[in-house]
């Protein structure tokens, strides 16, 4: 290998090292929301406020059904005996309403976000 290829490699090698992040990021809080015979449970859920979350949405009925809040601006379609995962936040303390659009008057909930110390 000639001059040259090394100092490619190495040129190579140093954009490496530098494009690796040097503190790692914390985990993300993760909930899951349950949707059975037509219905979210838990129908309320309690977040951490201020803080980014993850949130997986798992249908156990066999038709798909759509995760929808207004609130949250998220309009997600979830297959029947599927899940799927939903980043949101960080949310302001307070109530977001969510429903199941294909089913509404039975798929309700609410997401709520406290602040650390007020969980109820």
């Amino acid at each position: 290998m000639c001059f040259r290829s090394w100092s490619i490699l190495g040129a190579l090698g140093i954009s490496f090292l530098i494009a690796v992040p040097t503190k790692v990021s914390a985990e993300v809080p993760t909930f899951t929301i349950t949707i059975r015979d037509h219905r979210f449970e838990p129908a309320e859920l309690s977040v951490p406020a201020n803080e980014k979350f993850k949130l997986v949405i798992q249908n156990e009925d066999p038709s798909e059904e759509e995760f929808e809040s207004y609130e949250l601006n998220r309009e997600e379609v979830v297959d029947g005996g599927d899940e799927i995962t939903v980043f949101i936040g960080p949310l302001k303390p307070g109530s977001y309403e969510y429903f199941g659009d294909f089913h509404q008057e039975t798929a309700q909930g609410v997401i709520k976000a406290v602040e650390a110390g007020d969980e109820k």
